[in-house]
């Protein structure tokens, strides 16, 4: 069998000391590569023209260019490249510019690590990743797929990718059967799984399927999947 290509990571970050950190958190975990180091805009854009990367990890508070117009640019040059936020900044009006310029993550600086190897894999495995509080306000700019609008009681947000793989869970299928299903790899789908229990903040695929029927958060066109 062939090995996994590790999952190449382009950090962007001004702090020295805590790129030097992350780099060294990262390179601990199996399957992470970090090939490429910027502390600046316009260094992380030469980066992206020169070399293929999976994955983008961005400041927002960057000298000269500034972190938002750095992923727009980015986004330009790469448009399939996910840029994940890594930041101190929580303010809706940068959730709103990071959702125009094309950011697929949004995390908080001083998040448990395991957490920000989720959202990394999830970004790569083509989900998205926002916190509660950017959920919030993406569900506020646009209206939502799902029953959710029904609900104003819930602030979680899932993909439409997310929404499918939720109700073939509760429609009771293996992670194997959705991968048939879907026409993705089995791997892709444990790592939407992981994704989706975070998200719901529950233990198991059962507590998950309970929860979404109880808050609308599948539609029930998706939840028998057509022959």
């Amino acid at each position: 069998m062939m090995a996994t290509s590790p999952i190449r990571i382009l950090l962007v970050e001004d702090d020295e000391l805590f790129r030097l950190g992350l780099v060294t958190r990262l390179s601990q975990e199996p399957g992470l590569q970090i090939t490429g180091e910027a502390e600046d805009g316009e260094m992380a854009i030469t980066l992206v023209k020169q070399q293929v990367f999976d994955v983008v990890i961005l400041d927002i508070g960057l000298p000269s260019m500034g972190g938002v117009e750095t992923c727009r640019q980015i986004k330009q040059n790469q448009p399939h490249l996910p840029v994940l936020i890594l930041t101190s900044h929580q303010q809706s009006t940068l959730i709103h510019r990071l959702i125009e310029a094309q950011a697929q993550g949004y995390c908080l600086k001083g998040i448990g690590a395991e957490t920000l190897v989720l959202a990394i894999r999830s970004l790569v495995a083509g989900a998205t990743w926002w916190d509660a509080i950017s959920s919030q306000t993406i569900q506020t700019a646009f209206q939502p797929v799902t029953k959710q609008s029904t609900h104003p009681d819930t602030d979680i947000f899932l993909t439409k990718r997310e929404q499918e793989i939720l109700a073939l869970i509760a429609g009771g299928k293996s992670n194997q059967e959705i991968a048939n299903t879907l026409y993705i790899a089995p791997g892709t789908v444990r790592v939407h799984v992981h994704a989706i229990l975070h998200k719901l903040d529950v233990r198991d695929r059962t507590q998950a399927a309970i929860l979404a029927i109880q808050k609308g958060l599948i539609c029930e066109e998706i939840m028998l999947p057509k022959d």
